[in-house]
């Protein structure tokens, strides 16, 4: 088992090792730097970037007609870059994290040479609750403990991680919860537990990572905490593209934690025990669900798709985080894993169960490589650290979610500059075959959030197509812009630039709805 870590010590972390370069997850809102300072603050919101910016509650749905562009949208780029992040809809309580703010939807509607953005909260039931009573009822994160008793019952979604198109809809996703039906071309809610026509239970948990999976176009999803609240059970299923359940088995985990993201291959699927576990005294004391118990070893899940899930093996490693699948892919006999991993808890905001203050040096994310046979007699797997790039946000040509890939694509900070508070934002494109990687530095007054893959045709070559995220001028009060680079020449910069007046809603993940999705 092999391993490697370069050293990042704390300033640097905390001026955009990973907020300002690689996703700021919602212009600083979900920046492990922002974070981290605002709940050692116990603010309702963050403190200053760098460069000036600063982020508060945006509050407010936009819609901007027309927007300003600088350079030529591609007349091969024509569909929807859809995004949602937390935006709390009421101050937050002192020890609350902003993972914990109300899902804000937001689309760049592209289509014939313009775009059209909008933005609008999602109507989870929690949210029309609460803008109901004019207050929070839920309180702290997954703590339900600390609710309203006028809530019980409701789906505690926000709805507020990640988006999805299925049927003409898109689901905003929040993992604890059934998604959030929202309208494709207007964003306005049109179920707010959505449960594919009964095919998932009422109270039943959907990953904020789902698969599409690249020879059928199933939906492959999972929920952990599947049998109530704190249980070992996690839930896998399939659900085809017009929303039946083809296939669905349980498995017990090892032990209770937040299992953010797994991976899909033809054959196989994967889940990662993290120490990120399930802290119920923490919870009577009022605080959030989990804590990182650096005592648990990591544990590596491989079963068969379709299958009971009898055959799931656990393979035990050293204590690591992955929260983020790049790709998976199976080749030969052996399965291949592509993850972020941190040594420590990539949340330095979550609380060390031992009471210990947060390890920014090992909370710095890189790409590693984790495998493992297939002949069912592992006793360990192997992991190795891919590239340079801090990376906590990677993704992939969509397409290629189930199958062997190439390039991964990704926000960071220049490698190329040792001091990193002056390392400019960059999105990254790797190459896996060859192991380098090609950059678009954006330079150090902007923030980058999680960038998303448009393929060019439906049958382009993978890789072939463009890359697009939202740009946040740490210096112009985070106004925003959309950049759209050719995705095989991002050094060439973005070919346009759609342009904002206004700071763009927040974001954790996007995705991208090819023209020919919408409906007619």
């Amino acid at each position: 088992m092999t391993d490697e870590t370069t050293p990042l010590d704390r300033r640097s972390f905390l001026n955009g090792a990973i907020g300002i370069a690689a996703g700021l997850g919602g212009a600083g809102l979900l920046s492990h730097t922002v974070l981290a300072q605002t709940t050692a603050a116990g603010s309702d919101c963050a403190p200053p970037l760098a460069a000036g910016g600063s982020f508060s509650p945006i509050r407010a749905e936009m819609d901007v007609n027309d927007c300003v562009i600088e350079g030529t949208i591609p007349a091969d780029l024509n569909g929807g870059f859809y995004a949602t992040g937390p935006d709390p809809q009421y101050p937050m309580a002192k020890g609350n994290i902003v993972f914990d703010g109300e899902g804000h939807v937001r689309m760049f509607r592209i289509k014939n040479g313009r775009v059209d953005y909008r933005s609008r909260f999602a109507r989870t039931e929690r949210f029309m609750a609460q803008d109901r009573a004019r207050r929070a009822l839920m309180p702290m994160y997954r703590n339900p403990a600390m609710d309203d008793p006028s809530v019980h019952g409701l789906s505690r979604s926000t709805a507020n991680t990640h988006v999805l198109n299925h049927k003409g809809l898109i689901l905003a996703l929040k993992e604890d919860s059934p998604p959030c039906a929202m309208d494709l071309n207007t964003l306005e809610t049109v179920d707010p537990v959505y449960t594919f026509d009964g095919a998932l239970p009422h109270d039943r948990p959907f990953t904020a990572h789902p698969k599409i999976c690249s020879t059928t176009g199933n939906i492959v999803a999972f929920g952990y905490e599947a049998r109530g609240f704190g249980s070992d059970v996690v839930a896998m299923f399939e659900i085809d593209r017009h929303g039946n359940k083809v296939w669905e088995a349980e498995v017990k985990v090892p032990y209770v934690c937040l299992m953010h993201d797994f991976a899909v291959t033809e054959n196989h699927i994967l889940l990662f025990v993290i120490p990120l576990t399930i802290d119920h005294e923490q919870m009577k004391r009022g605080g959030i669900h989990w804590s990182w118990d650096g005592t648990r070893k990591t544990y590596l899940g491989i079963l068969r798709r379709h299958g009971d899930g009898k055959d799931v093996q656990w393979i035990e490693g050293a204590t690591r985080s992955g929260t983020h699948t790049m790709g998976a892919f199976e080749d030969k006999g052996r399965i291949y894993f592509d993850t972020e991993v941190t040594v420590a808890s990539p949340f330095p905001f979550m609380p060390n169960k031992d009471g210990s203050p947060p390890d920014f040096v090992n909370a710095t994310s890189y790409i590693h490589r984790i495998s493992a046979n297939l002949n069912g007699r592992n006793k360990t797997y192997e992991i190795e650290k891919m590239y340079p790039l801090i990376a906590p946000l990677p993704r992939q040509d969509d397409r290629y979610n189930t199958m062997p890939y190439r390039y991964g694509y990704m926000g960071c900070p220049d490698p190329n500059e040792p001091n990193r508070a002056r390392a400019g934002a960059c999105y990254a494109r790797v190459d896996n075959q060859t192991r380098t990687f090609d950059l678009w530095n954006a330079g150090p007054t902007v923030a980058l959030a999680e960038p998303v893959f448009a393929p060019r045709r439906t049958d382009s070559a993978e890789g072939d197509g463009y890359l697009m995220g939202v740009a946040y001028h740490l210096d112009q009060n985070l106004r925003s812009d959309l950049v759209i680079l050719d995705a095989q020449h991002l050094a060439a910069g973005p070919i346009a630039t759609v342009k904002l007046p206004v700071q763009a809603s927040p974001q954790v993940h996007g995705w991208w709805v090819r023209e020919d999705q919408y409906p007619a």
